[in-house]
């Protein structure tokens, strides 16, 4: 096999042709990044912007670590081709099939897992710290340690979410580093609803269905209509569509 002209593979793709191996790093890679990235933020208490700041240059710096072709990751092109999971053939409509299926139920296993850590200590911790951090760290919580195993968390989430992703489109490449999809994500919970889960995924849904009729429409516009989505929802709808529907049930 020869890969980008490399007749043998880095040493780092070794055991990735298993798909034990495999569905293992999907956890362990981005949890672990998380975890370094989480302990060097938190332990030097950086917050707010500035946590957002330097997230956002990591991944724009891993972006153009990655578009270079010696990092073996396909360089500007990424990798592409995929063809079987797990000896079934990926354009075949029952393997999409399952491959939705599969999604779902690991959208409702995020969803639970997320709702037992908000439903814990560590979750009324990690709400205090949201609140309040000072006061936290007064009355004798490490909030640096909380904020490093959410993080962690986030991360792993993150990763399974991506590698259900990409055999569902076909290709990966660099360009998914892109600052974009972070914005998009906090657009996600800012039209859904701020403060809920569910919201979230309900943001998520609705905001990759107007990119769809968008982009197919007035492809150049698409941004524009993001950024505008967004400015609106944080002076109209604070709350998003969550607190919109709360706030009619209560009237009613």
């Amino acid at each position: 096999m020869v890969f980008m002209g490399w007749e043998q593979l880095p040493w780092y793709w070794y055991g990735f042709d298993q798909f034990w191996f495999a569905a293992i790093m999907v956890l362990l890679a981005p949890g672990l990044l998380g975890f370094v990235f989480g302990w060097l933020a938190f332990r030097s208490r950086v917050t707010g912007v500035y946590l957002s700041i330097i997230s956002q240059a990591m991944t724009f710096a891993l972006m153009l670590a990655f578009f270079r072709s010696e990092m073996g990751f396909g360089g500007d092109t990424g990798l592409t081709d995929f063809r079987e999971i797990l000896g079934f053939n990926i354009a075949a409509s029952e393997t999409r099939l399952v491959l939705f299926m599969v999604s779902a139920v690991a959208l409702a296993a995020g969803y639970l897992i997320c709702r037992m850590v908000v439903r814990s200590r560590a979750g009324r911790v990690l709400t205090a710290v949201r609140d309040a951090e000072p006061r936290a760290r007064s009355l004798g919580y490490r909030t640096d340690h909380y904020k490093v195993w959410v993080w962690t968390l986030s991360a792993m989430l993150a990763g399974v979410a991506g590698a259900l992703y990409v055999p569902q489109v076909g290709i990966i490449n660099p360009s998914e580093f892109s600052p974009l999809s972070s914005i998009e994500a906090v657009v996600w919970v800012a039209v859904g609803g701020r403060g809920t889960l569910y919201g979230a995924a309900l943001g998520g849904v609705l905001v990759n269905y107007a990119q769809t009729v968008f982009t197919a429409m007035f492809a150049e516009l698409w941004l524009f209509v993001l950024g505008g989505l967004f400015v609106a929802v944080t002076l109209f709808f604070p709350r998003g569509l969550v607190g919109l529907i709360r706030r009619r049930e209560k009237k009613s």
